[in-house]
């Protein structure tokens, strides 16, 4: 008996020291690395990443301290995971010597910008990989990052962590504080996980670029000056693939002063339009503007928004968008719209491109408070919706909505003739004023309005609503404020429509209106 007890323990050290062996964990301090933010690691880190690739893959370990590097080649089957007081510091270029060359092919990048075209030139890179991960509770600081493309100077880099065309990654609990152009630009990418991770963006903060199968979770986003979190379907493959089957839920998407989320203060000392800022405040959810290859099947669910611009949901290049699902969102501090939903033609994309599609939308429980705090386009506040002639939004469903704004606008602004803008770049600034205070609907084909409650802080003289070629709408439990000189409908070349339950308005089936206006009636 205690023979065989003797044999067990010997063959469980045994195990235990074969396992020690092949220990999965490749410490980048064992490769020569120096956490005294003075040394440059790229050699180490990367040095590291190779080991563990030999042996089949395994964890890189960055413990705390401070690490300088340029680029960092992640390899399949590997974790770069990040310490609690890691920090991976991005070096600074010198006479050239510094990230790699953004040297990948340069047929498709007249369609998009540079930036969205190279993946080289970043601190953390990766290209047709599987079954990578970042991951831990320590930051990457792009403190030698360009927010802008520096291609006329050798080693520069412009992203925290860039990936094309990789499958089965996961980036989880790590923090980003300046990211340059990119916190994160995933592009091809499948199976694509992001949890738990806190963005402090100089640009964008995520961009999901051509991407399937993807989850985004429990994130805080910074992004004062860019877009926050970006889906976005270009060329920079050098095909068309569609952004597809994706979730963002839980996520919160904030427009403070740069660096104040990671250090806690959450300023809002920055202005908008304040002279000499390259951007006015942004950090919005937005999908587009690129679009060659369109989205399909996304949901967005329980957000946060504060001191942003929203939702933009953009085709702009020839893409299809359907299927799209927003659902218990909450906003204040809104800079321009809660919502904007644009089908237009700017069509940068190869010759012969179609005009896009945009269909089967659903925005549900939305609360949304002070709307319209843009200095510069006072006007602006409504949700708008817009389709160009020829080309209509369809099937689009607007149900428990409640929004209340800045107000301000003047009863001139009613006869203002809106510009098609068909073939520029979509932003609700090009617009500056509408002649609604709540929502804007123009060239739509299926519109289902319900439970909607409309309110203005400061007094408002534009109506609540104004359709402008819209085709069988139907709007039910509708609570719009007005002035006593405003109606609270204008319809231009508009049929089939039906009202019902609208407080102060008569239940109503219109079969077509050329031009007409809808008023409360005295109650």
């Amino acid at each position: 008996m205690k023979t065989n007890k003797i044999v067990n323990i010997l063959s469980f050290l045994s195990v235990a020291v074969s396992i020690n062996a092949q220990d999965p964990y490749f410490n980048v301090l064992d490769y020569g690395a120096k956490g005294d933010g003075k040394t440059n690691s790229t050699i180490a880190i990367n040095t590291a990443i190779d080991a563990a690739a030999k042996n089949g893959g395994g964890t890189v370990f960055i413990p705390a301290g401070d690490f300088l590097s340029f680029t960092i080649r992640l390899k399949n089957n590997i974790t770069l995971h990040l310490d609690n007081g890691a920090v991976l510091i991005a070096d600074k270029e010198t006479d050239g010597i510094g990230y790699d060359l953004p040297d990948e092919p340069k047929w498709y990048s007249e369609f998009q910008d540079f930036g969205h075209s190279y993946w080289k030139n970043s601190l953390i890179y990766g290209d047709s990989l599987h079954n990578i991960a970042i991951t831990g509770n320590g930051m990457i600081w792009g403190k030698g990052l360009y927010t802008y493309d520096k291609p006329d100077i050798k080693g520069t880099g412009n992203k925290a962590i860039a990936l094309k065309n990789c499958h089965n990654v996961t980036i989880r609990d790590i923090s980003v504080l300046h990211g340059g152009h990119f916190c994160i630009l995933a592009t091809g990418v499948d199976n694509l996980i992001i949890d738990n991770v806190r963005a402090d963006a100089d640009r964008d903060a995520f961009d999901i670029d051509a991407c399937k199968n993807v989850i985004i979770s429990n994130c805080i986003i910074n992004s004062p000056t860019d877009d926050g979190l970006c889906l976005k379907s270009s060329f920079a493959l050098g095909y068309t693939r569609s952004t597809e089957n994706v979730t963002i839920t839980n996520c919160q998407v904030y427009g403070y002063d740069h660096g104040s989320l990671m250090d806690g203060t959450f300023k809002t000392e920055f202005k908008d339009e304040e002279p000499g800022a390259n951007h006015s405040i942004t950090g919005r959810l937005k999908l587009g503007t690129e679009s060659n290859g369109g989205f399909k099947n996304i949901t967005v669910s329980n957000c946060v928004f504060e001191r942003s611009r929203g939702l933009a949901i953009e085709t702009a290049d020839g893409g299809l968008i359907e299927d799209l699902l927003f659902d218990n969102i909450t906003m204040r501090d809104v800079m321009d719209t809660p919502f904007f939903i644009r089908l237009n033609a700017r069509m940068r994309g190869p010759e012969g491109t179609p005009v896009g599609v945009c269909r089967r939308i659903t925005i549900s429980n939305l609360n949304v408070f002070d709307v319209g705090g843009r200095p510069k386009f006072p006007g602006l506040g409504a949700g708008m919706v817009m389709g160009i002639p020829g080309h209509y939004i369809e099937d689009l469903t607007l149900n428990n909505i409640r929004i209340y704004f800045r107000g301000g606008g003047l009863k001139d602004a009613i006869d203002k003739e809106v510009p098609q803008n068909i073939d520029m770049y979509p932003d609700p600034y090009r617009w500056h004023s509408m002649p609604a205070y709540g929502i804007y609907f123009r060239y739509i084909k299926g519109l289902r309005v319900s439970n909607v409650v409309l309110r203005y802080l400061n007094k408002d003289e534009r109506p609540a609503f104004v359709l402008d070629d819209v085709h069988n709408a139907n709007f039910s439990n509708i609570d719009a404020q007005k002035s006593v000189d405003a109606p609270l409908f204008i319809l231009k070349n508009v049929s089939d429509m039906s009202i019902y339950r609208v407080k102060g308005v008569d239940d109503t089936k219109l079969i077509k209106a050329a031009k007409e206006e809808i008023w409360i009636q005295n109650l």
